[in-house]
Protein backbone atom coordinates (compact mmCIF):
# COMPACT_ATOMS: atom_id res chain seq x y z
CA UNK A 1 0.00 0.00 0.00
CA UNK A 2 1.47 2.94 -0.55
CA UNK A 3 2.19 5.43 2.95
CA UNK A 4 4.31 8.21 3.73
CA UNK A 5 7.04 6.69 1.93
CA UNK A 6 5.35 7.79 -1.02
CA UNK A 7 6.62 10.77 -3.43
CA UNK A 8 4.09 13.36 -1.84
CA UNK A 9 5.95 16.48 -2.71
CA UNK A 10 4.37 18.86 -5.34
CA UNK A 11 6.61 19.26 -8.85
CA UNK A 12 7.49 22.67 -8.55
CA UNK A 13 7.19 25.12 -11.52
CA UNK A 14 6.33 28.62 -12.20
CA UNK A 15 3.07 28.24 -13.52
CA UNK A 16 -0.19 28.82 -11.70
CA UNK A 17 -1.90 25.35 -11.01
CA UNK A 18 -5.12 26.83 -10.76
CA UNK A 19 -5.05 28.09 -14.15
CA UNK A 20 -5.25 24.66 -16.09
CA UNK A 21 -3.32 21.86 -13.92
CA UNK A 22 -6.67 19.86 -13.06
CA UNK A 23 -8.09 17.06 -14.08
CA UNK A 24 -10.89 17.23 -16.80
CA UNK A 25 -11.24 14.07 -17.95
CA UNK A 26 -10.13 10.67 -18.17
CA UNK A 27 -10.57 8.43 -21.75
CA UNK A 28 -9.74 4.36 -21.43
CA UNK A 29 -9.28 2.33 -24.32
CA UNK A 30 -8.50 -1.72 -25.40
CA UNK A 31 -5.30 -1.62 -27.66
CA UNK A 32 -3.12 -4.89 -28.84
CA UNK A 33 0.04 -5.55 -27.38
CA UNK A 34 3.21 -7.23 -29.16
CA UNK A 35 1.75 -10.59 -28.57
CA UNK A 36 -1.68 -9.48 -29.81
CA UNK A 37 -3.49 -9.70 -26.49
CA UNK A 38 -5.70 -6.68 -25.63
CA UNK A 39 -4.10 -4.12 -22.57
CA UNK A 40 -5.06 -0.70 -21.55
CA UNK A 41 -4.32 2.61 -23.26
CA UNK A 42 -5.70 6.01 -20.96
CA UNK A 43 -5.69 9.42 -21.78
CA UNK A 44 -5.48 12.08 -18.92
CA UNK A 45 -7.07 15.51 -20.18
CA UNK A 46 -6.09 18.57 -18.36
CA UNK A 47 -8.42 21.42 -18.23
CA UNK A 48 -5.51 23.46 -19.87
CA UNK A 49 -6.18 21.29 -23.03
CA UNK A 50 -2.17 19.31 -22.12
CA UNK A 51 -2.79 15.77 -22.22
CA UNK A 52 -1.16 12.43 -21.29
CA UNK A 53 -1.71 8.92 -23.17
CA UNK A 54 0.14 5.84 -21.79
CA UNK A 55 -0.20 2.08 -22.15
CA UNK A 56 0.49 -0.53 -20.46
CA UNK A 57 2.11 -3.83 -20.76
CA UNK A 58 1.39 -7.78 -19.69
CA UNK A 59 4.05 -10.29 -18.41
CA UNK A 60 4.13 -13.97 -19.38
CA UNK A 61 6.30 -15.06 -16.74
CA UNK A 62 4.17 -13.46 -13.64
CA UNK A 63 5.23 -14.23 -10.40
CA UNK A 64 3.00 -14.64 -7.64
CA UNK A 65 4.02 -11.44 -5.61
CA UNK A 66 2.93 -9.01 -8.20
CA UNK A 67 0.26 -6.90 -8.70
CA UNK A 68 -3.34 -8.33 -10.47
CA UNK A 69 -4.38 -7.17 -14.10
CA UNK A 70 -7.94 -7.81 -14.70
CA UNK A 71 -9.22 -9.58 -17.59
CA UNK A 72 -12.54 -10.36 -18.72
CA UNK A 73 -12.36 -13.99 -18.96
CA UNK A 74 -15.40 -13.66 -21.31
CA UNK A 75 -14.59 -16.98 -24.00
CA UNK A 76 -16.09 -15.89 -26.28
CA UNK A 77 -13.99 -12.58 -26.98
CA UNK A 78 -10.53 -12.56 -27.13
CA UNK A 79 -10.32 -16.04 -25.55
CA UNK A 80 -11.46 -14.03 -22.44
CA UNK A 81 -8.58 -11.81 -22.35
CA UNK A 82 -10.41 -8.86 -23.19
CA UNK A 83 -10.17 -5.52 -20.94
CA UNK A 84 -12.99 -4.23 -20.79
CA UNK A 85 -14.22 -4.84 -17.20
CA UNK A 86 -10.59 -2.53 -16.32
CA UNK A 87 -11.54 -0.03 -18.76
CA UNK A 88 -15.30 0.66 -17.14
CA UNK A 89 -13.85 0.47 -13.58
CA UNK A 90 -11.26 3.70 -14.97
CA UNK A 91 -14.85 5.11 -16.20
CA UNK A 92 -17.00 4.44 -13.42
CA UNK A 93 -14.81 4.21 -10.53
CA UNK A 94 -11.60 5.94 -11.32
CA UNK A 95 -12.35 8.93 -13.20
CA UNK A 96 -15.08 10.26 -11.26
CA UNK A 97 -12.65 10.33 -7.74
CA UNK A 98 -9.97 11.94 -10.10
CA UNK A 99 -11.86 14.52 -12.25
CA UNK A 100 -10.89 18.34 -10.48
CA UNK A 101 -7.13 16.75 -8.85
CA UNK A 102 -4.42 18.39 -9.46
CA UNK A 103 -2.21 16.13 -11.65
CA UNK A 104 1.25 17.78 -9.97
CA UNK A 105 0.30 16.07 -7.06
CA UNK A 106 1.07 12.30 -8.34
CA UNK A 107 0.86 10.91 -4.28
CA UNK A 108 -2.54 12.45 -4.01
CA UNK A 109 -3.77 10.84 -7.05
CA UNK A 110 -2.31 7.69 -6.85
CA UNK A 111 -3.01 7.08 -2.89
CA UNK A 112 -6.82 8.13 -4.23
CA UNK A 113 -6.77 4.80 -6.53
CA UNK A 114 -5.08 2.80 -3.94
CA UNK A 115 -7.91 3.41 -1.74
CA UNK A 116 -10.34 3.04 -3.99
CA UNK A 117 -9.03 -0.56 -4.64
CA UNK A 118 -8.61 -1.44 -1.34
CA UNK A 119 -6.78 -4.43 -1.58
CA UNK A 120 -2.97 -5.34 -1.19
CA UNK A 121 -2.77 -6.29 -5.14
CA UNK A 122 -4.78 -4.16 -7.08
CA UNK A 123 -6.94 -6.93 -7.84
CA UNK A 124 -10.53 -4.69 -7.37
CA UNK A 125 -10.14 -2.35 -10.03
CA UNK A 126 -6.61 -4.28 -11.45
CA UNK A 127 -2.96 -3.03 -11.77
CA UNK A 128 -3.20 -2.53 -15.90
CA UNK A 129 -6.39 0.23 -15.40
CA UNK A 130 -4.53 1.90 -12.18
CA UNK A 131 -1.21 2.06 -13.95
CA UNK A 132 -2.41 2.99 -16.73
CA UNK A 133 -4.18 6.07 -15.20
CA UNK A 134 -1.07 7.26 -12.86
CA UNK A 135 1.08 7.11 -15.57
CA UNK A 136 -0.75 9.08 -17.75
CA UNK A 137 -1.27 11.56 -15.07
CA UNK A 138 2.80 11.88 -14.95
CA UNK A 139 2.83 12.25 -18.79
CA UNK A 140 -0.37 15.12 -18.87
CA UNK A 141 2.03 16.65 -15.80
CA UNK A 142 5.22 16.95 -17.76
CA UNK A 143 3.06 17.87 -20.84
CA UNK A 144 1.16 21.32 -18.81
CA UNK A 145 4.74 22.08 -17.40
CA UNK A 146 6.72 21.77 -20.62
CA UNK A 147 9.56 20.29 -19.25
CA UNK A 148 10.30 16.49 -20.77
CA UNK A 149 9.22 13.19 -19.15
CA UNK A 150 12.43 11.97 -17.81
CA UNK A 151 12.97 15.53 -16.11
CA UNK A 152 9.95 15.20 -14.40
CA UNK A 153 10.38 12.04 -13.30
CA UNK A 154 13.54 13.58 -12.12
CA UNK A 155 12.30 16.35 -10.20
CA UNK A 156 9.59 14.10 -8.35
CA UNK A 157 11.98 11.27 -7.28
CA UNK A 158 14.52 14.01 -6.47
CA UNK A 159 12.38 15.77 -3.63
CA UNK A 160 13.19 12.00 -1.93
CA UNK A 161 16.28 11.19 -2.58
CA UNK A 162 18.73 13.63 -4.82
CA UNK A 163 19.34 11.97 -8.11
CA UNK A 164 21.24 14.50 -11.20
CA UNK A 165 20.83 13.66 -14.90
CA UNK A 166 23.87 12.01 -16.10
CA UNK A 167 24.30 9.46 -18.15
CA UNK A 168 21.88 6.33 -20.37
CA UNK A 169 21.57 3.15 -18.53
CA UNK A 170 23.48 0.68 -20.09
CA UNK A 171 21.11 -1.77 -21.96
CA UNK A 172 21.01 -5.37 -21.30
CA UNK A 173 20.04 -6.97 -24.54
CA UNK A 174 17.85 -10.67 -24.90
CA UNK A 175 19.92 -12.31 -27.52
CA UNK A 176 18.42 -15.16 -27.02
CA UNK A 177 14.47 -15.84 -25.77
CA UNK A 178 13.64 -19.16 -23.75
CA UNK A 179 11.12 -20.03 -21.12
CA UNK A 180 7.94 -18.71 -21.10
CA UNK A 181 9.42 -16.14 -24.24
CA UNK A 182 10.90 -18.83 -26.40
CA UNK A 183 9.78 -21.87 -28.01
CA UNK A 184 9.69 -24.09 -25.25
CA UNK A 185 13.11 -25.41 -26.30
CA UNK A 186 15.52 -23.82 -23.81
CA UNK A 187 14.52 -23.42 -20.22
CA UNK A 188 16.05 -20.58 -19.00
CA UNK A 189 14.32 -17.03 -20.16
CA UNK A 190 16.64 -14.55 -21.59
CA UNK A 191 20.51 -14.78 -22.42
CA UNK A 192 21.50 -11.15 -22.29
CA UNK A 193 24.42 -9.47 -24.03
CA UNK A 194 26.02 -6.34 -21.87
CA UNK A 195 28.17 -3.97 -23.55
CA UNK A 196 30.54 -2.40 -21.22
CA UNK A 197 29.28 0.39 -17.93
CA UNK A 198 31.39 3.20 -19.33
CA UNK A 199 29.68 3.02 -22.69
CA UNK A 200 27.46 5.73 -24.08
CA UNK A 201 24.67 4.52 -25.32
CA UNK A 202 25.03 5.41 -28.61
CA UNK A 203 28.01 2.76 -28.68
CA UNK A 204 26.14 0.55 -26.70
CA UNK A 205 23.82 0.00 -29.26
CA UNK A 206 26.22 -0.94 -32.02
CA UNK A 207 27.92 -3.45 -30.02
CA UNK A 208 24.03 -4.88 -29.34
CA UNK A 209 23.26 -4.49 -33.38
CA UNK A 210 26.32 -6.36 -34.37
CA UNK A 211 26.37 -9.50 -31.97
CA UNK A 212 22.33 -9.56 -32.64
CA UNK A 213 23.26 -9.72 -36.61
CA UNK A 214 25.91 -11.93 -35.76
CA UNK A 215 24.33 -14.45 -33.55
CA UNK A 216 21.57 -14.80 -36.82
CA UNK A 217 24.13 -15.64 -39.36
CA UNK A 218 25.65 -18.68 -36.33
CA UNK A 219 22.78 -20.06 -36.26
CA UNK A 220 21.93 -19.79 -39.90
CA UNK A 221 25.33 -21.75 -40.50
CA UNK A 222 24.18 -24.67 -38.11
CA UNK A 223 21.09 -24.88 -40.01
CA UNK A 224 19.53 -24.13 -36.31
CA UNK A 225 16.23 -22.17 -36.07
CA UNK A 226 16.54 -18.86 -36.13
CA UNK A 227 12.64 -17.38 -35.37
CA UNK A 228 12.06 -14.39 -33.08
CA UNK A 229 10.66 -15.13 -29.43
CA UNK A 230 8.27 -12.76 -27.57
CA UNK A 231 11.08 -10.19 -26.90
CA UNK A 232 12.76 -10.43 -29.93
CA UNK A 233 15.23 -12.84 -29.23
CA UNK A 234 16.07 -15.69 -31.24
CA UNK A 235 14.51 -18.57 -30.16
CA UNK A 236 16.98 -21.65 -31.65
CA UNK A 237 16.18 -25.38 -30.94
CA UNK A 238 19.81 -25.97 -28.82
CA UNK A 239 20.61 -28.68 -26.46
CA UNK A 240 21.71 -27.71 -23.42
CA UNK A 241 20.58 -23.75 -21.76
CA UNK A 242 24.91 -23.90 -21.91
CA UNK A 243 24.97 -23.88 -25.69
CA UNK A 244 22.62 -20.41 -25.86
CA UNK A 245 26.13 -18.87 -23.37
CA UNK A 246 28.43 -20.80 -26.08
CA UNK A 247 26.44 -18.92 -29.12
CA UNK A 248 27.01 -15.48 -27.78
CA UNK A 249 30.38 -16.33 -26.97
CA UNK A 250 30.94 -17.29 -30.75
CA UNK A 251 28.76 -14.03 -31.90
CA UNK A 252 31.48 -11.71 -29.86
CA UNK A 253 34.39 -13.47 -31.32
CA UNK A 254 32.84 -13.24 -34.61
CA UNK A 255 32.84 -9.28 -34.37
CA UNK A 256 36.68 -9.42 -33.36
CA UNK A 257 35.75 -8.62 -28.98
CA UNK A 258 36.48 -10.46 -26.66
CA UNK A 259 34.08 -11.53 -23.69
CA UNK A 260 34.36 -10.23 -20.07
CA UNK A 261 35.86 -7.03 -21.95
CA UNK A 262 34.00 -5.81 -24.69
CA UNK A 263 30.83 -7.47 -23.92
CA UNK A 264 29.48 -9.15 -21.45
CA UNK A 265 27.25 -12.10 -20.38
CA UNK A 266 24.05 -12.34 -18.46
CA UNK A 267 21.49 -14.36 -18.01
CA UNK A 268 17.40 -14.55 -16.67
CA UNK A 269 16.61 -17.44 -15.18
CA UNK A 270 13.54 -17.68 -13.83
CA UNK A 271 14.23 -20.69 -11.51
CA UNK A 272 10.75 -20.37 -10.44
CA UNK A 273 8.55 -21.54 -13.65
CA UNK A 274 10.61 -24.89 -13.59
CA UNK A 275 11.05 -25.45 -9.63
CA UNK A 276 9.50 -28.76 -8.92
CA UNK A 277 9.02 -30.23 -5.17
CA UNK A 278 11.67 -32.53 -6.73
CA UNK A 279 14.11 -29.08 -6.99
CA UNK A 280 15.17 -27.43 -10.10
CA UNK A 281 14.57 -29.62 -13.81
CA UNK A 282 16.22 -29.09 -16.86
CA UNK A 283 17.47 -30.20 -19.63
CA UNK A 284 21.11 -29.57 -19.00
CA UNK A 285 20.77 -32.69 -16.63
CA UNK A 286 18.85 -35.73 -16.91
CA UNK A 287 17.64 -35.62 -12.82
CA UNK A 288 16.65 -32.15 -10.71
CA UNK A 289 19.08 -30.25 -9.14
CA UNK A 290 18.86 -29.21 -5.36
CA UNK A 291 19.39 -25.85 -4.33
CA UNK A 292 22.84 -26.50 -3.55
CA UNK A 293 23.47 -28.25 -6.62
CA UNK A 294 22.06 -25.56 -8.47
CA UNK A 295 24.43 -23.01 -7.23
CA UNK A 296 27.58 -24.86 -7.84
CA UNK A 297 26.34 -25.75 -11.57
CA UNK A 298 26.05 -21.85 -12.13
CA UNK A 299 29.46 -21.72 -10.75
CA UNK A 300 30.89 -24.46 -12.92
CA UNK A 301 29.67 -22.04 -16.05
CA UNK A 302 30.63 -19.05 -14.11
CA UNK A 303 33.94 -20.24 -14.51
CA UNK A 304 33.41 -20.41 -18.26
CA UNK A 305 31.48 -17.29 -19.52
CA UNK A 306 32.56 -14.72 -16.98
CA UNK A 307 28.62 -13.95 -16.80
CA UNK A 308 27.72 -10.32 -14.72
CA UNK A 309 24.59 -10.49 -14.22
CA UNK A 310 22.60 -13.26 -12.96
CA UNK A 311 18.53 -12.98 -12.60
CA UNK A 312 16.41 -15.27 -10.60
CA UNK A 313 18.50 -17.90 -10.04
CA UNK A 314 16.80 -19.51 -7.28
CA UNK A 315 13.19 -19.39 -6.50
CA UNK A 316 11.34 -16.64 -5.29
CA UNK A 317 10.19 -18.48 -1.94
CA UNK A 318 13.98 -19.67 -1.11
CA UNK A 319 15.31 -17.10 0.88
CA UNK A 320 18.02 -19.30 2.45
CA UNK A 321 18.98 -20.27 -1.15
CA UNK A 322 19.35 -16.53 -2.18
CA UNK A 323 21.35 -15.65 0.49
CA UNK A 324 23.73 -18.52 -0.54
CA UNK A 325 23.99 -17.96 -3.78
CA UNK A 326 24.94 -14.63 -2.94
CA UNK A 327 27.36 -16.44 -0.36
CA UNK A 328 28.86 -18.55 -3.26
CA UNK A 329 28.72 -16.17 -6.49
CA UNK A 330 28.05 -12.13 -5.38
CA UNK A 331 31.40 -11.02 -5.37
CA UNK A 332 31.86 -12.13 -8.87
CA UNK A 333 28.30 -11.69 -10.26
CA UNK A 334 25.58 -9.44 -9.80
CA UNK A 335 22.59 -11.48 -8.28
CA UNK A 336 19.14 -9.50 -9.49
CA UNK A 337 15.58 -10.10 -8.03
CA UNK A 338 12.58 -9.70 -10.23
CA UNK A 339 10.12 -12.51 -9.04
CA UNK A 340 11.57 -12.11 -5.41
CA UNK A 341 10.61 -8.60 -5.18
CA UNK A 342 8.40 -8.06 -7.97
CA UNK A 343 8.99 -4.22 -7.64
CA UNK A 344 7.61 -4.26 -3.83
CA UNK A 345 8.53 -2.09 -1.51
CA UNK A 346 8.24 -4.12 1.53
CA UNK A 347 9.60 -7.18 -0.35
CA UNK A 348 12.71 -5.31 -1.23
CA UNK A 349 13.07 -4.49 1.92
CA UNK A 350 13.21 -8.06 3.34
CA UNK A 351 15.89 -9.22 0.71
CA UNK A 352 17.53 -6.01 1.86
CA UNK A 353 17.87 -7.42 5.45
CA UNK A 354 18.28 -10.48 4.28
CA UNK A 355 21.42 -9.17 2.20
CA UNK A 356 19.53 -11.39 -0.87
CA UNK A 357 20.94 -9.72 -4.13
CA UNK A 358 22.62 -6.97 -5.21
CA UNK A 359 20.03 -5.18 -7.53
CA UNK A 360 16.54 -5.37 -8.50
CA UNK A 361 14.47 -5.43 -11.54
CA UNK A 362 11.54 -2.56 -11.99
CA UNK A 363 8.42 -3.28 -13.75
CA UNK A 364 5.37 -0.43 -13.30
CA UNK A 365 2.83 -2.89 -13.65
CA UNK A 366 4.30 -5.04 -10.94
CA UNK A 367 3.01 -2.13 -8.36
CA UNK A 368 0.47 -0.52 -10.16
CA UNK A 369 1.15 3.15 -9.71
CA UNK A 370 4.38 5.53 -10.03
CA UNK A 371 4.38 6.81 -6.53
CA UNK A 372 4.95 2.86 -5.54
CA UNK A 373 7.71 2.49 -8.18
CA UNK A 374 9.46 5.43 -7.11
CA UNK A 375 8.98 4.54 -3.05
CA UNK A 376 10.89 1.26 -4.20
CA UNK A 377 13.71 3.20 -6.32
CA UNK A 378 14.11 4.68 -3.39
CA UNK A 379 15.02 2.17 -0.96
CA UNK A 380 17.24 0.82 -3.37
CA UNK A 381 19.29 3.86 -4.56
CA UNK A 382 19.84 4.14 -0.43
CA UNK A 383 20.76 0.52 0.28
CA UNK A 384 23.26 0.88 -2.80
CA UNK A 385 20.97 -1.27 -4.70
CA UNK A 386 21.67 -1.28 -8.37
CA UNK A 387 18.20 -0.30 -10.65
CA UNK A 388 17.04 -2.01 -13.99
CA UNK A 389 13.77 -0.97 -15.04
CA UNK A 390 12.52 -3.21 -17.35
CA UNK A 391 9.72 -3.74 -20.26
CA UNK A 392 7.37 -7.08 -20.33
CA UNK A 393 6.78 -10.06 -22.81
CA UNK A 394 3.95 -8.22 -24.08
CA UNK A 395 4.58 -4.48 -24.41
CA UNK A 396 3.44 -1.79 -26.59
CA UNK A 397 4.97 1.14 -28.52
CA UNK A 398 4.92 3.39 -25.34
CA UNK A 399 8.17 5.02 -24.22
CA UNK A 400 7.15 6.08 -20.24
CA UNK A 401 10.33 3.46 -19.65
CA UNK A 402 12.91 4.51 -21.25
CA UNK A 403 12.08 8.43 -19.53
CA UNK A 404 11.46 6.44 -16.40
CA UNK A 405 14.73 4.92 -16.50
CA UNK A 406 16.63 8.31 -17.41
CA UNK A 407 14.82 9.92 -14.69
CA UNK A 408 15.63 7.55 -11.82
CA UNK A 409 19.36 7.34 -13.25
CA UNK A 410 18.90 3.18 -13.11
CA UNK A 411 21.77 1.53 -13.87
CA UNK A 412 20.59 -1.07 -16.91
CA UNK A 413 17.56 -1.06 -19.03
CA UNK A 414 15.82 -4.36 -20.47
CA UNK A 415 13.83 -3.46 -23.30
CA UNK A 416 14.43 -6.60 -25.35
CA UNK A 417 16.26 -7.33 -28.33
CA UNK A 418 17.42 -4.50 -30.97
CA UNK A 419 14.42 -5.68 -32.88
CA UNK A 420 10.67 -5.56 -33.34
CA UNK A 421 8.74 -2.58 -33.26
CA UNK A 422 7.87 -2.22 -29.64
CA UNK A 423 11.31 -2.57 -27.90
CA UNK A 424 12.96 -0.68 -30.76
CA UNK A 425 10.97 2.03 -29.70
CA UNK A 426 12.49 2.05 -26.24
CA UNK A 427 15.83 2.06 -27.54
CA UNK A 428 15.48 5.11 -30.05
CA UNK A 429 13.84 7.22 -27.24
CA UNK A 430 16.94 6.27 -24.95
CA UNK A 431 18.76 7.64 -28.84
CA UNK A 432 16.86 11.09 -28.65
CA UNK A 433 17.50 11.59 -24.62
CA UNK A 434 21.12 11.02 -25.07
CA UNK A 435 20.92 13.74 -28.01
CA UNK A 436 19.81 16.05 -25.27
CA UNK A 437 21.92 15.07 -21.85
CA UNK A 438 25.31 14.59 -23.93
CA UNK A 439 27.00 16.13 -26.02
CA UNK A 440 28.18 14.74 -29.69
Amino acid sequence: MCSSRGIKSRVHHNMDTQSGSHIFSIRAREILDSRATPTVEATVVLESGYRGTVSVPSGASVGKYEAVEIRDKDENRYHGLGVLTAIQNIHTSIAPHLRGKDVLNQYEIDKTMIDLDGTQNKSKLGANAVLAVSLSVCAAASQFSRIPLYRYINQMITSQFPITIKRIPIPLFNMINGGKHGAGNLNFQEFLVIPPSNSLFRDALIRGVETYKAIKQILEYRNAIHSLGDEGGFAPNLFTNEDALEILNEAVRSNNQQIGRDIFLGMDVAASHFKTEKGYSIKDRPTPYSTKEFISYFQNIYQKYRFLLLEDPIDEDDWAGWQEIIKELGNETLIVGDDLIASNYKRLEQAIRSKACGAVILKPNQIGTLSELLSTVTLAKKNDIKCIVSHRSGETNDTFIADLSVGIQSEYVKFGAPARGERVAKYNRLSQIEDEIVPV
